[in-house]
């Protein structure tokens, strides 16, 4: 009898384990398309920085970082300044001199 029991719940773990793991890597992909600063595809990069950059007097340069930033990180922070919370690749990328590369 204990055989019984321990192989029905052998089976049983068996059949949820893939539902629990399915589910739990749905609610990932879930969260991450609504978040700020999602991934942005290499063709959407101009457009990302065209409005990040939309306020500023330095126009050139802000369109010339912040496209790098976005072909290395996929991402542009939303606004047209700060959040860069928003994508830490873009927040932590340095010049040699330690201030921010990416406007």
């Amino acid at each position: 009898m204990a055989h019984c029991s321990l192989a029905s719940v052998v089976v049983v773990l068996a059949l949820l384990l893939p539902v629990s793991n399915f589910v739990a890597a749905e609610a990932a992909s879930i969260v991450k398309p609504a978040q700020a600063g999602a991934y942005v595809p290499p063709e959407q990069c101009d457009a990302k920085c065209s409005y990040r950059c939309s306020e500023t007097h330095h126009r050139k340069p802000c369109m010339f970082f912040c496209n790098k930033c976005c072909a290395e990180c996929h991402c542009v922070p939303s606004g047209t300044y700060g959040n860069k919370d928003e994508c830490p690749c873009y927040r932590d990328w340095k010049t040699k001199e330690g201030n921010p590369k990416c406007p």
